[in-house]
């Protein structure tokens, strides 16, 4: 006799089994869809959103008040708020993508060989993707967005914290795939928040060609342990600004802030703050009394306390904490090396910045800092798909394979070879 864990077994695999061979029939059919059918597809959506403003609010004001009620972060019910303006901006990034070229059926290389064959290099879709995310309903719309216009299918798996709002872009988003000719079952959502149905799916490597998880490094960690096929990830996003001996310090003062200031919650925003020794006593106590103003807990180095008497002693484990939080690590250093070493040692090879008007030092920064992104006098907060000119990003990728920093649409496909002759045979 079943037992009722065998039972739920099933139908879990029953469902997933469903999800992954519709996606997969899906995916056949979207790798030959026109680009006008996709980008038509893409400006609906955005005046979809646009349209349906009140309706999606409405639906994440359920969210916001449920984990509120569960006792959730200030950070994380912060990546979980839409507003008009998110919303605006999201829809803003739809239209973005349908503006950008085509990656399917780019031709990349062509070689012309001595034997007389052309040798073509083209973009293709992956296939299959599943993604899933945590906290942030935005990426339902930005991974929708760019599996479908890079000729990709997606299965999508959100958080229970923004169960309602997913659920409703997902609808708006799919409803408009089949006025368009593309497959219904092109943008598809994971109808439970259960674990085991992340598990039955990671399992589905015959169907599904990729996972790419967005979250805590909890979830990373475990979808890298069980899945069976390659994975897209980023761990933890421990960004660096270091303030070099030749910076200017009204500019370094800018910066700092608003790497760390204007959303602290996200993968880029600045962890810890490095400072060349030779520039620490002005320079420290000014950007500690604007960073404490706007709310920012310090934890420092000894010479740091000195200078900030308000800031906390910091432990080696603060130095590699991705706070997401109002805190701050701070260290001073007494060279380039150190800074860089003190980087390679506690970074995650996200973003670190360096700010000087040294562009000898600078460019050595930059050479030897091993990041996804090095920033040279510019905010680490400018590390996102948007800002580069990608539409969106499906995340950031701290990986050297296949795909490094902001996945964007060229980042989620592959390439093939076609060869062309005229008869010919090899001797």
């Amino acid at each position: 006799m079943a037992t009722a864990a065998t039972d739920l077994a099933t139908d879990f695999n029953t469902l997933c089994e469903a999800l992954a061979r519709q996606a997969r029939t899906a995916a056949r059919h979207l790798a030959q869809a026109s680009a006008i059918q996709k980008n038509r597809w893409l400006l609906a959506c955005a005046e979809i959103l646009q349209q349906r403003q009140q309706d999606i609010l409405a639906a994440n004001e359920k969210d916001v008040r449920a984990a509120a009620a569960q006792g959730l972060t200030a950070a994380t019910i912060d990546r979980l708020t839409l507003n008009p303006q998110r919303l605006a901006a999201l829809a803003d990034s739809l239209r973005q993508i349908a503006a950008l070229p085509d990656p399917v059926g780019e031709i990349r290389e062509v070689t012309q060989r001595p034997n007389g064959l052309s040798v073509f290099k083209v973009g293709v879709p992956l296939g299959v993707i599943f993604f899933i995310y945590e906290s942030r309903p935005n990426v339902t719309v930005d991974a929708a967005a760019l599996c479908v216009k890079s000729g990709n299918a997606v299965i999508l798996r959100g958080g229970s914290e923004a169960f309602h709002t997913n659920t409703l872009f997902h609808e708006l988003l799919s409803a408009q795939l089949a006025h368009h000719g593309l497959p219904p079952h092109g943008v598809q959502l994971v109808p439970t928040t259960a674990r085991e149905a992340v598990g039955t799916l990671l399992r589905m490597k015959e169907w599904i060609d990729l996972v790419i998880p967005r979250g805590g490094k909890s979830l990373i960690q475990r979808v890298s342990s069980e899945a069976t096929m390659p994975v897209l990830k980023h761990f933890d996003g421990v960004c660096h600004v270091y303030v070099d001996a030749a910076a200017d310090l009204q500019m370094a003062e800018h910066i700092v802030i608003n790497a760390k200031c204007q959303r602290p919650a996200t993968c880029n925003a600045a962890e810890c703050l490095l400072v060349h020794r030779s520039i620490a006593a002005v320079f420290l106590p000014q950007i500690g009394k604007r960073l404490l103003s706007e709310g920012v807990e310090l934890r420092g180095c000894p010479e740091t306390c000195q200078l900030i008497p308000a800031a906390k002693a910091a432990t080696t484990e603060d130095y590699r904490t991705e706070y997401l939080d109002w805190i701050l690590s701070v260290k001073v250093v007494s060279h380039l090396d150190e800074a860089i070493d003190h980087i390679h040692t506690f970074g995650s090879h996200h973003t670190d910045a360096i700010i000087t008007n040294d562009m000898r030092t600078a460019r050595e920064f930059a050479r030897r800092v091993d990041s996804a992104a090095v920033m040279i006098n510019a905010s680490t907060r400018f590390h996102d798909g948007y800002e580069f000119g990608l539409g969106a990003e499906i995340g950031i990728s701290t990986d050297r394979f296949h795909a490094r920093g902001p996945c964007g649409l060229r980042e989620l496909t592959t390439y093939k070879y076609i060869v062309e002759g005229c008869g010919h045979i090899r001797e």
